[in-house]
């Protein structure tokens, strides 16, 4: 893994009655539904994809130390046991 920032996104609201444009924010950040989280890369293009839906998201900042789980990774746990 790389040493730049990350940021866990969490959708915390649903995007049923918001504007279309706010619904495509949320498809481009990898979000799909309330609960749904994703890890993306610190960047200012991000940042500013977060800054027009700040009311339907939450945002944590990952450190490099703490282990992200991939669905690769997931998938290979369980696949061992």
């Amino acid at each position: 893994m790389s040493s730049q920032p990350q940021l866990r996104v969490t959708q915390v609201r649903s995007a049923i009655g918001t504007k279309p444009k706010h619904r495509g924010t949320l498809r481009a950040l990898g979000l799909r539904g309330v609960g749904k989280s994703h890890t993306l890369p610190d960047r200012p293009e991000i940042r500013g994809m977060l800054a027009r839906v700040p009311h339907l998201v939450r945002v944590e900042e990952v450190s490099t130390h703490e282990q992200v789980s991939t669905p690769e990774q997931v998938g290979e746990s369980h696949a061992s046991s």
